[in-house]
């Protein structure tokens, strides 16, 4: 099934790019891994992982890793592991 590779390669890639354009806070490695993650989520699940659930989908993802940041952009203490 190469095309098929193909074709969810191409989403993965344009879909790492256009949300890496929007959440610039994250490494574009880390934008690729949320997208790739959702898509193999969604195909593990039985359901077809389109551009726009894909997207949308890897979009709550991330904002949802912006707004669980702390306030000030610091590690709390209880989370330093020491």
């Amino acid at each position: 099934m190469p095309a098929l590779a193909d074709h969810r390669s191409e989403i993965r890639d344009l879909l790492t790019l256009r949300l890496a354009a929007e959440f610039v806070i994250f490494p574009l490695e880390d934008v690729a891994r949320c997208v790739a993650d959702v898509q193999a989520r969604m195909t593990h699940l039985g359901l077809s992982p389109t551009l726009d659930l894909v997207e949308r989908m890897a979009r709550e993802q991330l904002t949802c890793r912006v707004k669980s940041a702390p306030p000030s952009g610091s590690v709390t203490p209880w989370a330093r592991g020491g």
